[in-house]
């Protein structure tokens, strides 16, 4: 059930929105998933990348790039939680124009005699009064909360705790090669198919860096791989590229046993060289993990089944960039 709302200023538009769903969980637990922003690029289709900026005491400041329409866009919040009242009130601290105010909550409700369990996501936005601001910002967040709230009910839900199915790691590896050329081997992934053995083939776009996102150049990648048993898949990501500091991914498109997969490449310099670390977070679709990791293979066997085959992507990658730049094998 969506509803909306119009009222209008003396010198612009206003208009609130309120996305809402029965919850069939506790409201302590969707208030905990929602409160873990860090995770929030594994719950939500249109969140490429989420950080927790500050936070004191239930005050929170978090930056999100997300995609919007048909762009990505980035901006901070600050939040206020209430745990005690399962709600978290936002607000954007500097919108983007054509938007002068974004506000808006996540308010849950567990369930009472007569009564479901209740989830909502509410806004409150103002434009600068363009006539067809208001209009185009109604239809991207009517989009993006009916996936948001949808996506969070089906976590919410699920019988597995959100730790069952998610696992973060990384790998690290020294390149003696300036940080510069590292990061460029690794943003250059049109020529992937030339230098990485895994991947057959692969179509790139790069949008230029701007204040909408934050200096971040935003890649639209379209992936395919090759399995060791000789198997091809296909995935889509985006990319948000801060030029010789770090890279940042969302898979748009999973590949199957996943519900999904963010994870960066980090360039720290040294005296030996640029330390690259190649960090992942997975989470594991329950329903998939015997179809695609064979009979009988636990939730806990899957996801350390998917960190090897992720992460020997990742090192031949890395290996291959050694090889590149002149330093032969790994050690």
């Amino acid at each position: 059930m969506d509803t909306e709302t119009h009222e209008r200023t003396a010198d612009s538009p206003t208009r609130s929105a309120e996305h809402v769903t029965e919850l069939a969980a506790s409201a302590r637990r969707a208030y905990a998933l929602i409160e873990d922003v860090g995770r929030w690029p594994l719950l939500f289709a249109p969140c490429i990348w989420s950080q927790e900026l500050e936070r004191t005491g239930d005050i929170q400041r978090i930056r999100l790039w997300a995609v919007v329409g048909n762009g990505v866009r980035s901006w901070t919040s600050r939040r206020v939680l209430d745990p005690a009242g399962n709600r978290i009130d936002f607000a954007q601290e500097t919108p983007a124009a054509p938007l002068t105010e974004m506000s808006g909550h996540w308010r849950f409700q567990d369930a009472s005699p007569g009564s479901p369990g209740r989830l909502e996501l509410g806004h409150r936005w103002t434009t600068d009064g363009d006539p067809g601001a208001a209009d185009r910002i109604a239809a991207a967040l009517d989009s993006n909360s009916t996936v948001e709230i949808g996506a969070l009910r089906s976590w919410a839900e699920r019988p597995e705790e959100p730790d069952e199915l998610i696992l973060s790691f990384s790998d690290d590896e020294l390149i003696a090669a300036p940080a510069a050329e590292v990061y460029d081997f690794l943003y250059r992934a049109d020529l992937w198919p030339e230098r990485l053995p895994h991947v057959a083939g692969l179509d790139l776009e790069t949008t230029p860096a701007e204040a909408a996102t934050a200096g971040a150049e935003v890649q639209t990648m379209d992936m395919e791989t090759s399995a060791a048993d000789g198997s091809k898949h296909t995935t889509q990501s985006v990319r948000l590229c801060f030029e010789g500091e770090r890279i940042v991914y969302k898979q748009t498109t999973p590949p199957r046993g996943l519900l999904a997969h963010s994870g960066e490449w980090l360039f720290s310099s040294g005296p030996e060289g640029t330390l690259v670390t190649a960090r992942h977070t997975v989470a594991l679709d329950p329903a998939a993990v015997e179809s695609v990791f064979g009979p009988g293979t636990t939730i806990a066997q899957a996801l350390l089944r998917a960190r090897d085959i992720i992460g020997a992507n990742s090192r031949g990658t890395l290996r291959t960039a050694r090889s590149h730049l002149g330093q032969g094998a790994a050690a």
